[in-house]
């Protein structure tokens, strides 16, 4: 049997393929496109081929799976891949050279691969921030332009800016300078609307996003992002392991009968760990329904203080997230017990 790797690169990747005795069968650098893999790998007798995950990984082995071959997608930070811990020299047909051996030997820590349906998911969840960024930006930058000249914009929805400025009396140059900024907004409007109702409809035809949203603070955009992270809740053998792949774990540096410990690593997928504490936020100012979560946050805010206790919530919601998914139950309240 060969084993093949990939040094996966834009323009170009470096490929190597050894036989079961380490011998090098090829040694050859293409252009990063389907014509150029399948000119190597199809026809070849069917082998293991090992590349880094990355922004182009995905669609590399879903080529290369195609011609007949096992991929697997390995995680870079894996340093015994590599056959060292640390690489004082580092150069492709290094890199190329030690992953063709650690296919051959086996020596590399697979990582996950989304399934089709949810990078879809991913995909839309990302098109969606992008346009509300980019609201963000023409609002902040038209209130700015507004307070140079001595006018405030009236508080309302993002939805309404651009009419609520258009209500302002500007002076004609005013009004004609910020006419580009108003068209945009008025472009994105319509454009974000559409994208919070295909939300919408996805998280209701999901039944794991809908058992999600039962949870506090989680609505269509936050189980649908959750489902789409995780993707497949058994690959976490608990709730904790999770968390820490999301980065809302301290970090920790303890030795002997020391014991220290920081903020959130901040490790792993922004967007979700940014929304899941937002969604704690939305819990923390939460007047109805009060339960025996908010009677906890409420607790460890007054000994650590309201920001660290928020952090710390977001932390529990994603395990209780975890836990929801894990054993298909939905979200219920524990009330806050009466003390006589």
């Amino acid at each position: 049997m060969e084993y093949g790797a990939i040094d996966l690169h834009t323009r170009k990747s470096l490929i190597r393929i050894v036989a079961e005795d380490g011998a090098v069968v090829l040694d050859r650098t293409i252009t990063t496109t389907r014509e150029g893999f399948a000119q190597v790998f199809g026809g070849r007798p069917a082998m293991r081929v090992l590349l880094e995950t990355g922004t182009e990984s995905e669609w590399v082995a879903q080529a290369i799976a195609a011609a007949g071959h096992e991929v697997i997608v390995a995680d870079p930070n894996y340093a015994l891949m590599y056959g060292v811990t640390v690489r004082a020299v580092k150069t492709d047909r290094r890199d190329v050279a030690a992953l063709a051996e650690a296919c051959r030997l086996g020596i590399y820590r697979a990582a996950h691969r989304v399934s089709a349906a949810q990078r879809q998911i991913r995909r839309q969840l990302r098109v969606r921030e992008q346009l509300i960024r980019m609201r963000t930006q023409a609002i902040n930058l038209l209130r700015a332009q507004l307070r140079q000249e001595g006018y405030r914009l009236p508080s309302g929805s993002s939805a309404t800016t651009a009419a609520r400025c258009r209500d302002l009396a500007l002076s004609a140059g005013l009004r004609d300078a910020l006419a580009p900024i108003l068209g945009l907004l008025d472009d994105l409007a319509p454009r974000v609307k559409a994208c919070e109702a295909t939300a919408e409809r996805q998280a209701s035809a999901d039944p794991v996003v809908r058992r999600l949203m039962t949870a506090p603070g989680v609505g269509p955009i936050v189980g649908l992002t959750y489902r789409a992270v995780i993707d497949d809740v058994g690959r976490f053998p608990d709730a904790s392991t999770s968390t820490a792949f999301l980065g809302l774990v301290p970090r920790e540096e303890s030795s002997g009968t020391r014991r220290r410990k920081g903020g959130i690593t901040k490790r792993g997928p922004t967007a979700l760990r940014v929304l899941l504490i937002q969604a704690a936020w939305g819990i923390w100012r939460q007047r109805q329904g009060r339960g025996a979560l908010h009677a906890w946050v409420e607790r460890l805010a007054a000994r650590r203080g309201r920001r660290i206790a928020v952090v710390a919530l977001a932390r529990r919601l994603a395990r209780i997230l975890y836990a929801m998914w894990r054993d298909g139950c939905d979200y219920r309240p524990v009330p806050v017990p009466v003390t006589i």
